[in-house]
């Protein structure tokens, strides 16, 4: 390996290596210098082929992409539904029995319902410090299995402190799904397709809805019509907690930690599939921890911008995930119809999803479109809002049209892969994204007032005006990626300016790194 180069792979290099480099680096920042010396995992995959050229067509690059797709979105799909279908259980068997075997009076359903989201807040840091420091998807196939054990707890609770207890371990192990899935997306896709990938197996919260709706319909009847040992709430938890496990273990058998372990590809199609996220500018992983990164993340901006829409975002979703079975019987339905009817407000949600995906990656406008689906939801909720009890179908149809909300909040997750650079930086953006998306849901619940039912119309007001501030945000991050963008290119038009070999792997965050982008 060529000396400048060891000066960005050792540890500790020798003082007139950092002068060679900056002699090198023209007007390249100081600290650009400073931070280079701990590069990305990247820079293991090209040991060896020092002064070799790795050539990737675009032809190549293509069947590589369909290869990495088949085996990793399947998983992630499959796992990020069930993440979903986990945290609704709850919703389908308060209308199967849940409340009255438990002695849920008062507001104790609130709080069971919120108590994932204390045990979700209390661990969100350190497990995405555990995401950076352990491989991956070990550590991810822990979590899951672990969910699934806890889950089936769920069916052995017989008061509410236990209930509480269990809800608040779910709410651990399900803390490392969403940074993890993040993490995984950053890792193997390019901006350019990231944005799709993460609409994808995030719209698969919208199958589990279906899917969940279905099978606590399925179990509720069948109980009714023939009986069971055990009540059909308990049934649901233990249904969803095993094929959560067994999923897990899949997850453990198939999923690579990152490109230099995926056995399905060959060393050097590794060292493609490595190359091709090189324009990404942030690597696939560094493993330790960077003060300087996460220091930078506490005063970004963007950081807080991410969050404000994470909190205001999450009111109405922790009100609505938890509540919506008990809304669909207000307007006039009857328990057992309401865990059908809420069915295909998961369809909406998977539609929109990967509409918005779809269309922000291919007109590199991923915040502005995917506030089409906001603005729905807001339509939507004024529907239930505005219209009379007795329009029962008309309230149901302003239901449905709320569950396009996520949209925004996707385009978010998939710009916490894009945009943030440094994986330092990068887990602690996102844990702090999820810790306000915690705290939102946590609040959501309890705008839903026992002594506001049947219509709850405060809370509705309020998920109306959580949404139309998250609106009014998205315009800003958006405004705000664009003059970083123009700072940037200013900055790389000066004469002197030259950028070092493999950048892209140094582990530099995306405000120091001049060539990084922010997408849009």
């Amino acid at each position: 390996m060529p000396d400048d180069e060891k000066a960005i792979v050792m540890e500790s290099p020798p003082s007139e290596e950092e002068t060679k480099l900056q002699q090198r680096a023209g007007s390249l920042p100081k600290n650009v210098i400073k931070h280079a010396n701990d590069a990305d995992e990247a820079m293991k995959a090209f040991a060896g082929y020092e002064g070799e050229f790795i050539v990737l067509d675009e032809a190549t690059s293509k069947k590589l992409l369909k290869r990495i797709d088949l085996h990793l979105m399947p998983l992630l799909c499959i796992v990020y539904g069930l993440n979903y279908l986990d945290k609704t259980t709850l919703s389908y068997a308060s209308v199967m029995g849940l409340r009255k075997d438990l002695d849920l009076t008062g507001d104790r359903y609130q709080w069971i319902s919120s108590m994932f989201y204390f045990g979700y807040l209390a661990w969100e840091y350190p497990t995405n410090r555990l995401l950076q420091r352990l491989p991956l998807a070990k550590y991810s196939s822990f979590c899951i299995i672990m969910w699934g054990l806890v889950l089936c707890c769920m069916a052995a609770t017989k008061n509410y402190s236990g209930a509480l207890a269990v809800r608040f371990f779910l709410g651990v192990f399900e803390a490392a799904v969403t940074p993890g899935f993040a993490l995984f997306t950053s890792q193997w896709y390019t901006k350019k397709e990231q944005g799709t990938r993460v609409g994808i197996w995030f719209s698969f919260n919208g199958f589990a809805q279906i899917f969940g709706g279905l099978i606590a319909f399925a179990i509720a009847k069948g109980v009714r019509l023939h009986g069971a040992a055990i009540a059909p709430w308990k049934i649901v938890f233990l249904v969803t907690g095993l094929l959560t496990m067994a999923i897990g273990a899949l997850f453990l058998v198939f999923m690579p930690d990152n490109q230099l372990n995926a056995r399905w590809l060959s060393p050097y199609d590794r060292k493609l599939a490595v190359e091709r996220v090189r324009v990404n500018q942030q690597g696939i992983g560094n493993k330790h921890f960077k003060f300087y990164q996460l220091k930078e993340a506490l005063l970004d901006p963007l950081t807080w911008a991410f969050a404000f829409y994470a909190l205001t975002a999450d009111i109405p979703n922790g009100g609505i995930t938890n509540f919506f079975s008990q809304l669909i019987v207000s307007f006039g339905y009857t328990p057992e119809q309401s865990l059908l009817y809420g069915t295909p407000g998961g369809a909406v949600e998977i539609i929109a999803l990967i509409v918005c995906g779809y269309l922000g990656d291919r007109y590199g406008h991923r915040l502005l479109i995917s506030t089409s689906g906001l603005l729905t939801a807001i339509l939507g909720m004024v529907l239930i809002v505005a219209l009379p009890l007795s329009n029962d179908g008309g309230r149901l149809a302003g239901f449905y049209l709320t569950q396009a909300s996520p949209t925004p909040f996707v385009a978010l997750l998939s710009l916490i892969s894009t945009n943030v650079a440094g994986w330092t930086k990068k887990t602690t953006v996102a844990a702090i994204y999820l810790i306000s998306y915690c705290a939102g849901n946590i609040i959501g619940p309890q705008v839903f007032r026992p002594e506001d039912a049947p219509r709850y119309v405060p809370a509705e007001i309020t998920i109306i005006c959580c949404w139309v501030a998250s609106v009014c945000d998205i315009l800003f991050i958006y405004w705000y990626c664009k003059y970083q963008n123009k700072k940037k290119a200013a900055f790389r038009s000066q004469p002197s300016y030259s950028k070092l070999e493999n950048q892209e792997w140094l582990d530099l965050t995306d405000r120091e790194n001049p060539e990084f982008v922010y997408s849009l």
